[in-house]
């Protein structure tokens, strides 16, 4: 017996330019927080990402929350400890 599943995406974990469509930023509970004054704009946390989240602002970068999993990785990468995992408030 086969049983196949239907999707949009072509492998069982989507392509960065299909992440932004699937809001799932209610499932993590913890968020990222960045400390403005310390993020030198290096890029890390955009580059290791797995959900394709971060955005690039004028003085930092920070998490789109709406997409964002929670999952550490941007704190863990950051070379300045500017960002921080807040547990997240329901």
């Amino acid at each position: 017996m086969t049983i196949k599943y239907r999707t949009e995406f072509e492998t069982s974990w989507a392509t960065p330019e299909n992440m932004l469509i699937l809001e799932t930023g209610d499932w993590r509970f913890q968020r990222p927080v960045v400390k403005i004054g310390k993020c030198c704009q290096c890029g890390w946390c955009f580059i290791f990402c797995p959900t394709d989240c971060i955005e690039e602002k004028e003085t930092c970068f920070t998490a789109n929350l709406d997409y964002c999993k929670g999952c550490g990785i941007c704190a863990q990468v950051c070379p300045r400890n500017a960002i921080m995992m807040v547990r997240e408030e329901r």
